[in-house]
């Protein structure tokens, strides 16, 4: 399993192998892959595989963040993303629901943290780095 973590004492150039990473569990019907991480940007990038009728609650990007629909349909407040679609989601967005109409699967890369929030817009939970830095550890731990 190759998965990056770069730091400032660390810089590299990466190939990730995808295919011999395994998912791990988000949410019911929802897994990701850690592709990168970085401690130094706050940048992290996974690869999201969501089955149809799934969807993120809502949140705040308190970072930009670029997909690209490699699988699959997403509907969100931009519009309906199909497989081969980009999409760039700015600094400051919220997102209310963001629903996957077919089994899907997008590379997300995230300049800081997306959180998830509460009803009353508390934060429920943080997405950050350090969670993926976290969860690929963990997994290559276990492995």
């Amino acid at each position: 399993m190759n998965i990056a973590t770069t730091t400032d004492d660390n810089p590299a150039d990466i190939l990730c192998r995808a295919d011999d990473i395994a998912w791990i569990g988000f949410a019911p019907g929802i897994d990701y892959k850690v592709l990168r991480t970085s401690a130094e940007t706050g940048t992290w990038t996974v690869m999201f595989r969501c089955a149809k009728g799934t969807e993120f609650p809502p949140h705040y990007h308190h970072g930009a963040g670029e997909y690209l629909m490699t699988k699959g349909v997403m509907d969100y407040r931009a519009g309906t993303a199909k497989a081969g679609d980009y999409g760039y989601e700015p600094l400051g967005v919220y997102h209310e629901s963001t629903r996957f109409l077919e089994d899907s699967e997008l590379l997300f890369t995230n300049h800081g943290p997306v959180a998830f929030v509460n009803p009353d817009m508390s934060i429920q939970m943080l997405l950050d780095w350090k969670f993926f830095a976290d969860a690929a550890a963990q997994q290559k731990a276990a492995a």
